[in-house]
């Protein structure tokens, strides 16, 4: 119920799953077509929609943005000499792609008006997610405003345990970690406009499931969004008209070409689907010269006219083609993949590479392996993370056949790197089986229809030929859909005319196990269970082909790394010990690198709690030495082991052995010899190798050593005076730290310490 406590201010709430959203309107930036300020929790969001001018830009100018600002969870950026907020994160715009990706098909076409979106993070509880939030104002704002909209349009993340067997709308950052289903869908009751999700091996069938609940509840959260519209919205504005005349000179000369050249239509339309140069050049020509003369107060019909016609017009035809002749225009039946391509190793220098093909769709993806440290270092909101395994995207303009600009990445290489990241990522191995960061980079040589799926493909050859031990190899491919209404087609392995002429294009990544990631973005009004189920279950059979014909290049992860990665060998330490490792301000371990000449990285195993030290060099001999440094560090001693020690100290009292790498113990001059030693000197020298047994271990973690074999020792102990007690040596550490003193002068050892 709406309650006006606020001047001006109109506030409602809406329930989602188990969360209840406050809605807030009329509070902040009256100016705007439409403002929404979305709390849940305590996180907040606050989302504009703004009308622009009218330009003629040839395509929709819709711009949507996301910003998270640091100070919506009190963080301070890190930098010392940058304070402002930087360029959005990847994970920033992936949000603004989802709600972009969203809104966009349910403007009326031919909107030539600046529109733009706009979500602000202002606080954020760390449980909440703000980009659902996000796309829910957006969709409310838009149906408040004057801006004609074809909504209403909601949003919302579904979650799914297998261990409970229950699905979660909205989940909080703490339900997520039990979910192995990162599913966002957005739409109505009545369709589905927009999927995007990421998953550990699910089912199909639980896929489907979780998309028919969120329709379910998407449909009561659209109801909502409706009697907000009615209580508080804008009258529409007419942003586009119809002029009957340009539609009539249309139909004119689309009926004419048809039933003149109809035939060539199709010969396009095949020459299309198998990239080979077409004739629309040479039936414009054509066209232009037999279509009928006009009246003369009529202006001529034009070459751009005409071209427009005959692209009307292939797209129909492809789409007859395929729905009542199921004839696609490469010749392909509708369940069949493209011919396939695959080869490992294609650069000599890279520490794995592979070449993926299918069709006209070219990628190569390279694999480079690097110590843990040089993981991406990530600053958001949430506050510091470290990622381990990173995938970029880039596709050229070569790609396509054309020029154009080449540079930094745009919105869309963003979102495909992510995609194949998601698809993935379950699948690459923790840090304490595989202690590397893993770069991988896709480029795409050759573009014909989902290059995000090739880029799957071919980083998981990338990633098995330079050796990391992923779990299972994953594939993908990409669906598409031709409906007229009453019959529908669903296609599989689509090619770039396809998806530009279809009603769908659904990428499916996963193993023989399960799925792992998923895009859809959908044209119809509505998609039936029937459809998804049917394409989901095509999808599989699709994927378990493809990845039977890449992985005859390599079937499994090779056992050795190339010889240019760097090698890596993990130990573990007691956790209590990660201080000790490190020093103060580092300086015990830097100490230990420059000593060793090996890289050594420290970080503690969340679940255990155990220190992981990672050594790293290119020579597995100092790998080796480290390895063995650091182990006798940490080694738990027994009275009674023996070693041969080097002598790194000589005082009055005795002397101090380095018996393991980095451990010192104290031999005291009684312990030196059988007889009475008046002068360690005299019988030890430094740098001398002695052997020497462990004879105390004191609970401070002194240790006391001694030059006799234990028989010696009771013989000594026998026929000598009291002596004062032993106390041995901390461990590891200077003399000057504790340890038997003797006496305080003289080289005599008969006095007690006072």
């Amino acid at each position: 119920m709406a309650y006006p406590d606020y001047p001006k201010t109109y506030k409602t709430t809406i329930n989602i799953g188990d969360k209840v959203i406050l809605i807030e309107i009329g509070k902040y930036s009256q100016q705007v077509a439409g403002a929404v300020l979305v709390t849940c929790g305590e996180t907040v969001v606050h989302t504009t929609v703004a009308l622009g001018r009218k330009v003629n830009l040839g395509y929709f100018p819709l711009s949507v943005e996301f910003a998270e600002k640091l100070y919506a969870s009190g963080i301070i950026k890190g930098s010392r000499w940058v304070k402002r907020d930087g360029r959005p994160l990847d994970d920033t715009i992936l949000k603004a792609r989802v709600i972009d990706r969203s809104l966009r098909p349910l403007f009326p076409d031919g909107v030539t008006n600046e529109v733009q979106v706009i979500s602000t993070v202002f606080s954020y509880d760390g449980e909440n997610e703000p980009d659902m939030l996000g796309l829910l104002g957006s969709t409310i704002g838009l149906a408040i405003s004057e801006i004609p909209f074809n909504g209403p349009l909601a949003g919302l993340r579904v979650g799914y345990s297998k261990k409970s067997e229950k699905f979660m709308f909205n989940p909080t950052q703490t339900e997520q970690l039990e979910s192995d289903l990162d599913l966002i869908v957005s739409g109505s009751g009545k369709s589905v406009v927009m999927v995007e999700a990421g998953a550990n091996e699910v089912t199909e069938a639980i896929i489907v499931e979780g998309l028919i609940q969120a329709q379910n509840v998407l449909g009561e959260v659209c109801t909502e969004i409706e009697k907000i519209a009615a209580e508080v919205g804008k009258e529409k504005v007419v942003l586009v008209t119809v002029d009957e005349e340009e539609e009539a000179r249309a139909a004119a000369i689309e009926s004419h070409i048809s039933s003149k050249y109809g035939k060539e239509v199709v010969t396009i339309v095949e020459q299309s689907g198998k990239l080979l140069p077409d004739d629309t050049a040479e039936l414009i020509v054509k066209a232009m010269e037999s279509l009928p003369a006009l009246k003369e107060d009529e202006i001529p019909y034009s070459e751009k006219e005409v071209s427009a016609a005959i692209h009307a017009l292939t797209k129909q035809a492809a789409r007859d083609m395929i729905i009542n002749d199921k004839i696609r225009p490469d010749g392909r039946k509708t369940d069949e993949v493209r011919e396939i391509w695959s080869e490992v190793d294609v650069f000599p220098r890279t520490h794995g590479s592979a070449m993926f093909k299918r069709g006209a769709t070219q990628a190569v993806t390279i694999t480079t392996l690097g110590t843990p440290r040089l993981g991406q270092l990530i600053e958001s909101i949430e506050g510091e993370t470290t990622k381990h395994y990173i995938h970029h995207y880039n596709m050229p303009p070569y790609a396509s056949g054309e020029a154009g600009r080449f540079g930094f990445p745009k919105r869309r290489e963003i979102g495909h790197g992510a995609l194949a990241e998601r698809a993935l990522l379950p699948m690459i191995p923790d840090q304490k089986t595989f202690p590397y960061a893993i770069h991988v980079v896709s480029e795409i040589m050759s573009s014909n229809g989902s290059t995000s799926q090739a880029s799957v493909c071919g980083s998981t050859l990338s990633l098995m030929a330079a050796g990391v031990p992923i779990k299972r190899p994953v594939a993908g491919i990409a669906m598409g859909l031709m409906s007229d209404g009453k019959n529908f087609v669903v296609l599989s392995d689509i090619q770039g005319l396809e998806d530009h002429v279809g009603d769908m294009d659904f990428k499916v990544a996963g193993t023989t196990e399960g799925i792992t990631a998923i895009q859809m973005d959908i044209k119809l009004t509505g998609i039936p269970r029937e459809i998804l189920e049917q394409a989901l279950d095509q999808a599989r059979v699709g994927r378990l082909h493809i990845m039977e014909k890449m992985l005859v290049c390599i079937s499994t992860p090779r056992t050795e790394l190339s010889p240019y990665a760097p090698k890596i060998q993990q130990i573990r330490i007691p956790g209590d010990k990660i201080g000790e490792l490190i020093g103060p301000g580092g300086k015990n371990i830097k100490a230990l690198i420059e000593e060793t000449g090996a890289g050594i990285d420290v970080d503690e195993d969340p679940e255990t709690g155990e220190g992981l030290v990672n050594i790293s060099s290119t020579d597995q001999a100092v790998i080796d030495k480290t390895v063995n440094t650091i182990e006798s560090m940490f080694r738990e001693l027994k009275v009674g082991e023996e070693f041969d020690g080097v002598i790194t100290r000589i005082e009055d009292y005795g002397c101090f052995v380095e018996f393991l790498p980095g451990r010192e113990g104290l031999v005291h001059v009684s312990a030196m010899a059988a007889d009475f030693v008046s002068d360690p000197s005299a019988i030890v020298s430094m740098g001398e190798t002695v052997h020497v047994r462990v004879a105390v271990i004191k609970e401070d973690g002194k240790i006391g050593l001694s030059m006799l074999s234990q028989e010696q020792e009771d013989e000594a102990r026998s026929n000598r005076p009291s002596r004062p007690p032993f106390r041995g040596s901390r461990d590891g550490g200077s003399s000057d730290r504790g340890g038997y003193r003797g006496d305080r002068g003289g080289g005599r050892n008969s006095r007690p310490r006072r």
